[in-house]
């Protein structure tokens, strides 16, 4: 049986493209609030699962040893676009622990926006690792690697011990079996694993709710939080809904999205945990939905829902800067 459809796309009157997926809701005891479609589906969470991937760095010791910044912690979970400020915040990591960008080994990428594109073809300058929107999740597992002693010139290996630890980290946040989960490669050429949907979202409530973990990931937890807030520019950056949401929201929430579809969220004075996985993958429905959810869910004051409105009904344009219709969420992003 199929997902239903979760988003229309709309050209004049016509209903022209539209989005299936999953959406899973959350609460205490892992109770389900609210779902739609097949919510044991497997899925990967991709960037998602970056706040996951630094609770063994965060709860070590670490970011005291290196003296990392709050700025420095957010990047670290961040899918960054490659502006200057997130170039500049993976270098000051990598010179705390006394590596250079040649250390990474995300590959290089171009920069998101048009501008830093532009930019860089005007020097006659390639994209580097650096730019590339993960390099800050990987200078984070480099940071780990050199505080354990650990070799870094394969840190992305699967069996590295750094993510053995991880592996051990997720299966816990996400109450899922060990033994069970199925690795990827993800594009940033770092290990990635697979949970059903479900599950995630019980990860994202755990997060904010880490009650059954040690003093040390409490504090890791609430560090990553705290960062991300107090910096939601290095989660994503300009032009992004996670940078836009989390702008918003004031402490109430983390959100993040992942590659193919997927959008996580937990929101703290509800205890909720969220996932939504778009099942054609196209990047950008899940951030309709994310929004019409979080609207529904009353966390945000008037001026937070008008500023972030666009994400729930989208005005489509065309090269010519002519409106050629519509994006919305269907009847099925409705909380019953």
């Amino acid at each position: 049986m199929s997902n239903p459809v979760l988003v229309e796309v709309y050209r004049g009157d016509v209903l022209e493209s539209f989005h299936r997926g999953v959406i899973c809701i959350v609460g205490e005891d892992d109770a389900i609030i609210y779902s739609q479609g097949d919510v044991q589906q497997l899925c990967y969470p991709r960037s998602a699962l970056k706040f996951f991937q630094q609770i063994p760095l965060l709860s070590s010791g670490a970011v005291e040893h290196f003296q990392f910044t709050q700025k420095e912690i957010a990047i670290m979970c961040g899918s960054h676009n490659g502006e200057s400020q997130h170039v500049e915040t993976v270098k000051s990591i990598l010179s705390k622990i006394g590596l250079t960008e040649a250390a990474l080994l995300c590959g290089p990428q171009m920069p998101t926006l048009k501008e830093d594109q532009v930019q860089l073809i005007k020097q006659d300058l390639p994209a580097l690792r650096i730019h590339n929107n993960c390099s800050g999740k990987h200078a984070g597992f480099l940071a780990y690697c050199v505080y354990r002693g650990w070799p870094i010139d394969n840190y992305i290996d699967s069996n590295h011990a750094l993510h053995q630890e991880i592996l051990d980290i997720v299966a816990a946040f996400h109450k899922y079996p060990k033994e069970q989960i199925q690795t990827g490669i993800d594009g940033c050429s770092a290990p990635i694993f697979a949970f059903p949907v479900i599950n995630q979202a019980i990860a994202y409530r755990q997060l904010i709710a880490p009650n059954a973990f040690s003093a040390a990931i409490q504090k890791a937890c609430q560090m990553m939080f705290d960062a991300v807030n107090a910096y939601p520019e290095m989660i994503a950056g300009e032009k992004r809904y996670c940078t836009d949401l989390m702008r918003q929201s004031k402490g109430q929430l983390i959100g993040k999205t992942g590659a193919d579809g997927v959008y996580a969220i937990a929101i703290k004075p509800l205890s909720y945990g969220i996932c939504i996985k778009v099942d054609d993958g196209k990047m950008g429905p899940q951030y309709n939905i994310a929004q019409a959810l979080i609207e529904q869910l009353s966390i945000l004051d008037q001026t937070a829902i008008h500023s972030l409105r666009h994400y729930v009904v989208q005005e489509n344009k065309n090269f010519g800067g002519l409106s050629t219709g519509f994006t919305k969420v269907t009847a099925n992003v409705l909380l019953k």
